[in-house]
Order: C-alpha cells, then sequence, then structure tokens
C-alpha cells in the first residue's frame, strides 16, 4: 500500500450528474501523485459533530495536476454536506487507502454496478489490455460517456430501459463476452454472481468490496470480512476491508 496523506484539499468543481449522484474535483497537495485504481479516501466533514471520515473512491487520477475527481452518493448528513460545497471549499482529507487492482495484461472484463462504477473509470484507463466494460444500472445512467473511449461498453438496467434487462451476468451472456480476468465493483449480490461465474469458467476474479468503515486505517476493525486464510493482525479468518482491501482475489474471502 502506498503511503497515506493528511491534507486540506480544495474543492475545484462540482456538479450533480444524476439524482443524489455529485462528481467533485479536488485540488491536492500530495495526494494525488501516488493514489492508484482502487483506492480510496477518507473526508472529514467540517461540523465537528461528525468525528469519523466519509470512505469515498477514487474515479480519477490527474497526477500531473494534482487533483483526484471523486463521484459519490448522497447516503447520510455526511455525504449531503460535501455535495453543497462549491469551488474554493477546503477541508481535510487522508489519502491514498487501501489496495488497488493489480494492473495485469490479460483480456478483461471491467464491471461496475451502482455507486461501484466510479472507481472502475480509473482502472479502465490504466489497464494496457483489451477491455471489455459491463456496467449495471437500477434505471439512471451515469458516467457511461466517460467509460467509452477505454473499451467497448455494455449495460445492463433492472428495468430494461437501456441495454441488457437484468443484471451484468447476464449482459455478459447476452452478448457472448469473455474474457481471462475481471474486475469487479458494485453490490454484494452483483460480486458473488460474478465470483461465482469466475469459479465456473476458471477465470482470475478481483472484487473490491464495498463496507461500512470507521478509521478507514485497519484499526477499529468494523470493516470486517471472512477469509480463507489466517489474518496477521488479528490471527483469525477475517481480512479488514480498509487495509488489507477494498480490492482482493475473489476466492480469497467469503462474502
Amino acid at each position: 500500500m502506498a503511503e497515506k496523506k493528511r491534507e486540506k484539499a480544495v474543492v475545484i468543481s462540482q456538479k450533480e450528474i444524476a439524482p443524489g449522484i455529485f462528481d467533485m474535483h479536488l485540488g491536492t497537495k500530495e495526494i494525488a501523485g501516488f493514489s492508484a485504481p482502487g483506492q480510496f479516501l477518507s473526508l472529514y466533514c467540517k461540523d465537528g459533530s461528525r468525528l469519523l471520515p466519509r470512505p469515498i473512491s477514487i474515479c480519477g487520477i490527474n497526477r500531473e495536476g494534482k487533483s483526484l475527481r471523486l463521484v459519490y452518493r448522497v447516503a447520510g448528513k455526511g455525504t449531503e454536506e460535501f455535495s453543497r460545497m462549491k469551488p474554493g471549499d477546503e477541508f481535510f482529507v487522508t489519502g491514498p487507502l487501501g489496495n488497488g487492482f493489480p494492473l495485469k495484461e490479460k483480456k478483461a472484463f471491467i464491471v461496475g454496478g451502482g455507486i461501484g462504477i466510479p472507481p472502475m473509470l480509473e482502472l479502465s484507463k490504466a489497464l494496457n489490455c483489451e477491455k471489455q466494460i459491463i456496467l449495471g444500472f437500477r434505471d439512471q445512467l451515469f458516467l457511461t460517456e466517460d467509460f467509452k473511449p477505454y473499451g467497448n461498453v455494455y449495460i445492463a438496467t433492472e428495468d430494461g430501459s437501456a441495454g441488457t434487462r437484468g443484471n451484468v451476468v447476464d449482459a455478459i451472456k447476452e452478448n457472448g463476452l469473455c474474457a481471462d480476468i475481471i474486475y469487479a465493483c458494485g453490490p454484494l449480490p452483483m460480486l458473488r454472481a460474478l465470483k461465482e461465474y469466475a469459479k465456473e469458467h476458471e477465470i482470475e476474479c478481483y472484487v473490491s468490496l464495498e463496507e461500512r468503515m470507521a478509521c478507514g486505517i485497519g484499526a477499529c476493525l468494523s470493516c470486517v470480512c471472512k477469509s480463507e486464510g489466517r489474518d496477521a493482525h488479528t490471527n483469525v479468518n477475517n481480512k479488514r476491508i480498509c487495509k488489507e482491501g477494498p480490492v482482493f482475489l475473489a476466492q480469497e474471502v467469503e462474502f
């Protein structure tokens, strides 16, 4: 895991790109310079009554411009506070946190579901391989155009309003897609289906797990998941999503 920093970031721009989903660009002093696809930031509210930071995945990295892109859903008072911020506003962040995706040169499925879609964008840029990008939505689409320069994009929607009616595995099957590796982030039912698909087809599979976090640095053990091997920190079959993850080889963890 790369070195982490706590610093004051400044809002460069922000807009709502879908109902309740915001696209924020943040200027940083150092964090953007050593961030990687699949890592996340801890964002601290200005409201002192909200002591715990909010973890948000990194959607885009501009190392030369020293900025990061975050696309997030308003899910509570903390993220609602962030959504009201304007260009020039400053607040503290810590990052980059967690371990990102391994960048392998294999024909890949890049799969995102819901608010698990944003972290897959920087991965799509970083991978040097043939990419098939499968995005799953309940109904409202977002970021689909951003992915198109980096690979063929396939869409699945629960209501059938765009692309395949159903889930991302349905889209893979309907379009006759194949790959040698899967990278995925999204809700647990989607990740379970992809883990089973990967096992059935003997495909290497990496998943980014979403979980409520408190400290974000592995100290509080609030975000553990069951694992095949013993964790050196706890000496039990657990992994800390914020520390050993959020990206895991699918077969190494239970979810």
